[in-house]
């Protein structure tokens, strides 16, 4: 049983390891890609996608206030992974993520403790 376990542990690590690997490279786009020119948003499309996040945000906040322990400590882990590729600083951007992720799992955690 505890065999079975450790191996079911250790596939969740490698696929969060995948995952996270991603960010590496901005989400696994490779540097021989042809980019297209995007056209800026427009106001209207930009309070659309902030409506969006808003709902986003508090979704997974829902879900971990739901979640397991293990679920809201995976997540919190998943904030330490963000760092810079070697040789690059830290970005304030990946810095402030972190600290979103974290918060998000705070806010989760403090769901948890109001019953109705």
């Amino acid at each position: 049983m505890a065999d079975t376990e450790s191996n079911i542990e250790d596939a969740a690590f490698k696929q969060r390891q995948r995952a996270l690997s991603t960010w590496d490279n901005e989400g696994g786009a490779s540097p021989d890609e042809v980019h297209v020119d995007i056209p800026e948003l427009t106001n209207t499309e930009l309070v659309h996608l902030r409506i969006r996040v808003i709902a986003l945000e508090n979704m997974i906040i829902t879900l971990l206030a739901e979640g397991s322990d293990r679920q809201r400590e995976v997540a919190r882990e998943m904030a330490t992974y963000i760092q810079p590729r070697a040789g690059f600083t830290q970005h304030p951007l990946t810095i402030k993520a972190a600290r979103q992720m974290n918060d998000m799992v705070s806010r989760a955690e403090h769901f948890r403790t109001v019953q109705p």
